[in-house]
């Protein structure tokens, strides 16, 4: 009868199945690779493009502070210089004050002392009440 045919017929149409089903295996494994390897691609993409806008945003902020703290300092030079200069100001007037001062006790001796004495009571007389 045909049975030994109809075996290796069947054989060979299971084996035929068998190629077919890995064949359709490594079709869908190959897609799921590439689609995973698309997914990966995009994400990494995704995330460059949010480093570079972090780095991008940090070099903003880094340059905004560093020019604060230069006009921080330029101010804080100017305000030290004014206050030099008001300072030197003040000494040179104080002394122009002690030379006149000086000059007038020189030329009216008599006076001054007449004039300290007068201070010293009235200051004497504000200080007691």
């Amino acid at each position: 009868m045909n049975k030994p045919a109809d075996h290796v017929a069947n054989a060979a149409t299971a084996a035929a199945n068998t190629v077919s089903a890995a064949e359709r295996i490594d079709a869908r494994a190959e897609r799921v690779k590439q689609a995973t390897s698309d997914a990966v691609e995009r994400t990494k993409d995704a995330v460059d493009r949010a480093a570079d806008r972090v780095e991008d945003s940090l070099h903003t902020a880094t340059d905004k502070a560093a020019h604060g703290a230069t006009r921080a300092a330029e101010k804080a030079e100017e305000v030290k210089m004014r206050g030099k200069e008001v300072y030197d100001e003040a000494v040179d007037k104080t002394n122009d004050w002690l030379d006149t001062a000086r000059e007038y006790v020189r030329e009216k001796p008599v006076q001054s002392i007449a004039l300290a004495l007068a201070a010293g009571w009235l200051a004497g007389r504000i200080l007691r009440n």
